[in-house]
């Protein structure tokens, strides 16, 4: 995709700032395959993941453990595990692990160049400049990944329970909110409403033995 069009420049020109665009590019995927708020991003760490005994097929990255999930003010931050859904997330994590995050010393899955968390605003910057060389809506912003993640779980046919639980919401209306259902689905919902009605009609007419 461009994010990783642009890693790939940066890398065959030898300029500065290869390490930052790749994490900036994984950073995305994972906000996105994890429904992740951009702090629970950052706050990431190695000790993070763990095995899903009933997914074996994600590895040791079958479960990402929250643990700066937004609370109530002035409570303390609410832990969650989110179970991985989709295949391409493993090995995206084990690319940036043998091949960009390097051996910092420190525990963070996205360590900045300077050894702290990154920051919102920086990552913020470079997904306004990609929206722009793409043409995207200027309104789409970081938690968009958030947004997206709950909407294609949905059309995809998942539980809105699990998609609840997997967004770390206490009230199903939290998550109705997130549900900005695409245009395919609206269309192909209407049409299955429609098949039946007119499938349900022609039943009781041949039932009543009207032509």
């Amino acid at each position: 995709d461009h994010a990783d069009d642009e890693v790939e420049r940066i890398g065959k020109s030898g300029r500065k700032g290869w390490q930052p665009a790749y994490r900036d590019a994984v950073m995305m995927k994972i906000a996105y395959a994890y429904g992740l708020r951009f702090n629970e991003l950052r706050h990431l760490q190695l000790v993070d993941f763990a095995r899903n005994p009933h997914a074996r097929e994600f590895g040791r990255f079958g479960v990402c453990k929250v643990r700066y999930g937004k609370s109530k003010r002035s409570s303390p931050y609410k832990p969650r595990s989110v179970l991985t859904v989709w295949r391409w997330t493993p090995p995206i994590l084990e690319d940036w692990l043998a091949n960009g995050r390097g051996e910092p010393d420190t525990l963070d899955l996205f360590p900045s160049e300077r050894g702290g968390l990154v920051g919102e605003p920086a990552l913020l910057r470079r997904l306004r400049r990609y929206c722009d060389e793409l043409g995207l809506s200027d309104g789409l912003d970081l938690h968009s990944f958030r947004r997206s993640y709950a909407t294609h779980l949905l059309e995809a046919g998942w539980d809105p329970r699990f998609v609840q639980d997997q967004m770390g919401h206490e009230y199903a209306s939290t998550t109705g909110i997130y549900q900005f259902v695409g245009d395919e689905f609206r269309r192909s919902t209407l049409r299955s409403a429609l098949d039946r009605t007119v499938n349900e009609a022609l039943a009781r007419t041949t039932k009543d033995g009207t032509p």
